[in-house]
């Protein structure tokens, strides 16, 4: 009897023994599977982390060289000399764009002083010509003084004078000084004209308002002793001494007032200079 329960005693503590060694092993088992399978998620998660940091990269990469693209075209548009230059002549805010910069505004005082010169050239003409009409008349004068009857040699003692006059009077009629005068009064009219009115143009245009004062007055002026004196010449080519000497009057007193309107004019120069920039 002690002999089979011992016997049964062994063998339950085998039975047990294997039993805990099967234990033993599924947890090893289940350990290791747990392990290879948290290993695997980990090793997933560092690839998807690798690819989520490289597009992350990629990204940043597209996102910088677009963002190095805006800045060099910036760069290249702040440093460029013309548009820099144009930002800064925009004196009134730039709706005008260029017209409203230093060129534009230098136009009036440059071309009215080719004017001023051709008013002086265009008198100096008019005068040579009018010489061309007073020396006939002083020749038709001197030739009346001849007495009737008498000798060649005698018949005037004015002929060396005579002589001396249409001498003078074919080389002035060579110099073709009719046309001349009248090309240039012409030239005056139109062209003076346009840029009074283009000076008054540009100026609302860069500030936005005119400015009445001694230089606006003396243009208007001048405007309008251009157009008094042309419309004399109809009845200066009838021969009206009248007309003829009121065109000359007209002109000198346009010729003094253009000279007067030169510091006002210097001055409004020295302020476009101040206000505006090139171009």
């Amino acid at each position: 009897m002690l002999s089979a329960t011992s016997a049964t005693t062994s063998l339950s503590s085998c039975l047990r023994g294997y039993s805990l060694k099967q234990q033993q092993q599924q947890q090893q088992q289940r350990s290791s599977s747990s392990a290879e399978s948290s290993s695997s998620r980990r090793s997933s998660t560092s690839v998807m982390m690798r690819s989520s940091s490289s597009e992350k990269k990629s990204s940043c990469t597209s996102s910088s060289s677009e963002d190095v693209g805006r800045t060099a075209l910036l760069a290249t548009i702040a440093s460029s000399p013309i548009v820099l230059s144009a930002q800064d002549a925009f004196a009134k805010g730039g709706e005008f764009g260029l017209l409203e910069g230093r060129t534009a505004a230098l136009v009036h005082p440059f071309f009215l002083g080719i004017m001023y010169a051709t008013s002086l050239y265009a008198g100096y003409l008019g005068l040579q010509w009018r010489k061309v009409r007073t020396v006939g008349e002083e020749i038709q004068e001197l030739k009346k003084a001849s007495p009737v009857g008498a000798d060649a040699e005698t018949a005037n003692p004015n002929q060396s004078k005579i002589d001396e006059l249409t001498k003078e009077r074919k080389e002035l009629v060579a110099g073709n000084y009719k046309e001349k005068h009248f090309n240039a009064g012409s030239l005056l009219l139109a062209f003076g004209t346009c840029l009074a009115i283009e000076g008054g143009m540009n100026t609302y245009i860069r500030v936005g308002k005119l400015f009445p004062g001694p230089h606006l007055y003396a243009g208007m002026g001048i405007v309008a002793l251009w157009a008094a004196a042309a419309g004399l010449v109809p009845e200066m080519q009838r021969g009206n001494d009248k007309a003829r000497s009121a065109h000359i009057a007209l002109n000198a007193v346009n010729v003094a007032l253009f000279t007067w309107q030169i510091p006002t004019g210097l001055e409004i120069v020295g302020k476009v200079f101040q206000f505006t920039k090139w171009p």
